[in-house]
């Protein structure tokens, strides 16, 4: 499982040269899990071979395209649940300080609720744990496959994976809710624009005034020393 979850963690990236050339590796690397099922396997191979089939550029116009300027399958969860809101920050902060609580290290020019971190992070931990946290993003992840399925995208293969991985079921309601939000046209980059420019997030819950920029919102999140709380990943539901 952890194999898969890093594997996953991976195509989920930013596209770079280096993850194109190492499609033979991520194989070597899915065959030997021996948790992860033929299915799921054959879902993340198809995504291997597509995308490290491509030219970098493509892959690269590709990815900007799909999630960094399409808030529908937005890689980062708590957008789903949060929006651009303060308690999106208060989340992301309760999320960072639990990753420090144990001893995961993150780059602070990456938000916590950036789903290949998440998954980097949970690739450390045991499988009761995996599953909780899964368990408690199945409703965004469910979500974003839907929406990727309708687009055709390879990449709901990675989250069809990460579905089966939970080993439970959504909240049917809450996978509805996130589903009712319209989607965007990421080609409508003046109507992307003013929606960025409309709702401007806080980070660290009303802690300053400090405004994130839109597609890569960066800020620093190590800085809180108290025990951690388990952060509620699921939006209420």
């Amino acid at each position: 499982m952890a194999n898969a979850l890093k594997i996953i963690s991976n195509l989920l990236s930013y596209p770079t040269k280096e993850l194109i050339d190492a499609g033979p590796e991520l194989h070597a690397a899915l065959a030997s899990d021996t948790v992860t099922g033929e299915r799921e396997k054959a879902w993340l191979g198809a995504l291997i071979d597509d995308l490290c089939g491509r030219d970098i550029y493509d892959a690269e116009e590709r990815y900007v395209l799909l999630f960094d300027r399409t808030r529908a399958v937005s890689l980062h969860l708590f957008e789903h649940v949060h929006g651009e809101s303060r308690d999106r920050g208060q989340a992301m902060v309760d999320l960072a300080t639990m990753y420090q609580a144990r001893g995961f290290e993150v780059d602070a020019s990456e938000l916590p609720d950036y789903l290949p971190l998440f998954l980097e992070y949970l690739s450390t931990q045991p499988q009761e744990e995996v599953c909780n946290l899964l368990g408690q993003t199945l409703h965004i992840i469910s979500a974003v496959r839907q929406r990727l399925q309708k687009r055709e995208s390879v990449y709901a293969g990675a989250f069809l994976a990460l579905e089966v991985i939970a080993d439970t079921k959504p909240d049917l309601e809450a996978v509805a809710q996130i589903l009712e939000e319209p989607e965007d046209d990421p080609t409508d980059l003046g109507a992307l624009d003013k929606i960025w420019e409309e709702e401007a997030v806080t980070f660290g819950g009303g802690a300053d005034n400090t405004s994130c920029g839109p597609d890569r919102l960066r800020t620093q999140i190590r800085a809180a020393q108290r025990p951690a709380p388990r952060p509620e990943l699921n939006g209420g539901h």
